[in-house]
């Protein structure tokens, strides 16, 4: 047997949950547990929502009334709100107002009245005492995974398998609306739910994967130490469902006749073909309905450019040499008088200096008739002695140091060697 959690309880506290020390009978909570189950199954469907999202929200549901009360909380406010939190849990969220859409279409004025005057903001505020109760423990896991597991190990008839893997799925689902999801593991559900579909669709385990001589049954290679007494408990708890005469806490019957329950499978599921596994049964044949005849093709005018054609551009001249116009200066901003301006010469484009002209001079000019040469003074030689300068005096004005009062008048004594 696996280790139990915190969220499992024995059948002596299930007979003392909150509500029935509150005053409410065993038959009246029995009734409105599955009042509540099947309610967010009912709005889970209809919102299209997957089947590992209901039944989160369903365990939610359960857990929730082990601590507080029906007198308390309707049902049906905790429903909506466990299945709000299950979606976002899963995965697979839905807006709060499309909850309460779909619960306001299921439910007649009197039950809506339970709401109050906003039904999202009750909701949304039922969410936290939510969190609180289930101590955020968000993580549940439930029997459809471990039955598609032990489906697939199984030998006997390839006919049958399918048949009883569907009515075990059923099953499954129907025991939502019970407390076995309080009081076992989901892989203890799932063997004793193919247990009983086994026996009521005359399915025979030959065989199974994985077998060594010590395992008596199928389950023994999963879950060790499940006795017969516990299978027939779980089974019959299920099966008060469909008999309105029994409570849910009715005893273990061994009877081996057990009349079939006239539902129809509400998923059903077929286990992945492998070698050691009947291939899944054949689907129905869908009726080919003639497709809607389709419009034809609605035709467009011809629609106006948005944006205007482009403009042919036409081959720009050449720029013009300068053969006609003088180049351009960078030192005057108007315009060369033409008579200053030459034509280029062979060796290059600019004209060359005018020839008889004296080279630049700093000096004045010589005045008119006389000659460079006996106007310019000669230049110093350069054979003259350099002139004699006065000896350099003292740097500076201070007076010595040692006319200061504070310097020493030690002698000094040079290191010895």
């Amino acid at each position: 047997m696996t280790k139990r959690s915190g969220w499992y309880y024995e059948k002596r506290e299930l007979r003392h949950t909150p509500s029935i020390q509150a005053g409410l009978t065993m038959d009246q909570e029995t009734q409105y547990r599955r009042e509540g189950a099947r309610f967010i199954l009912q709005v889970g469907n209809k919102m299209g929502l997957r089947y590992e999202t209901m039944a989160t929200g369903v365990v939610y549901f359960h857990r929730f009334y082990m601590v507080h009360t029906f007198q308390t909380f309707p049902r049906h406010v905790t429903a909506c709100c466990c299945l709000f939190l299950a979606g976002k849990v899963e995965e697979t969220p839905k807006k709060c107002r499309d909850i309460m859409k779909t619960a306001r279409s299921l439910i007649d004025d009197t039950t809506w009245a339970e709401f109050g005057a906003d039904p999202r903001e009750e909701v949304m505020t039922l969410e936290r005492i939510l969190l609180q109760t289930i101590k955020f423990d968000f993580i549940v896991e439930h029997p459809y995974t471990y039955l598609l597991k032990y489906a697939k190990c199984l030998k006997g008839d390839k006919k049958r398998l399918p048949n009883m893997v569907q009515m075990a799925w059923t099953f499954v689902n129907d025991s939502l609306c019970t407390t076995l999801c309080l009081q076992w593991e989901p892989e203890i559900i799932a063997i004793a739910l193919m247990y009983l579909a086994g026996k009521l669709s005359k399915f025979d385990v030959t065989d199974w994967v994985g077998r060594i001589p010590k395992h008596q049954r199928w389950w023994d290679m999963y879950v060790e130490g499940i006795s017969m007494e516990l299978l027939e408990d779980i089974c019959h708890q299920v099966l008060d469902l469909y008999s309105p005469n029994r409570s849910e806490a009715g005893g273990a019957s061994s009877e081996p006749s057990i009349t079939m329950p006239s539902v129809a499978p509400r998923r059903p599921v077929t286990p992945t073909q492998s070698s050691s596994t009947a291939p899944p049964p054949a689907k129905k044949a869908k009726k080919e309905e003639a497709p809607p005849p389709q419009a034809p093709p609605p035709t467009y005018p011809n629609q106006q450019r948005h944006y205007p054609p482009p403009a042919v551009t036409t081959p720009q001249a050449p720029p013009p040499h300068y053969a006609t116009q003088p180049p351009p200066s960078h030192y005057s901003s108007g315009s060369h008088p033409p008579s200053t301006y030459h034509q280029p010469g062979a060796a290059g484009h600019y004209p060359a200096p005018p020839t008889n002209q004296p080279p630049p001079s700093h000096y004045a000019p010589p005045p008119h008739g006389s000659t460079s040469s006996s106007y310019y003074p000669p230049p110093p030689s350069t054979n003259n002695p350099p002139p004699n300068y006065a000896p350099a005096g003292p740097s500076s004005n201070y007076p010595p140091p040692s006319s200061y009062p504070h310097s020493s008048s030690r002698p000094y004594y040079p290191p010895s060697s």
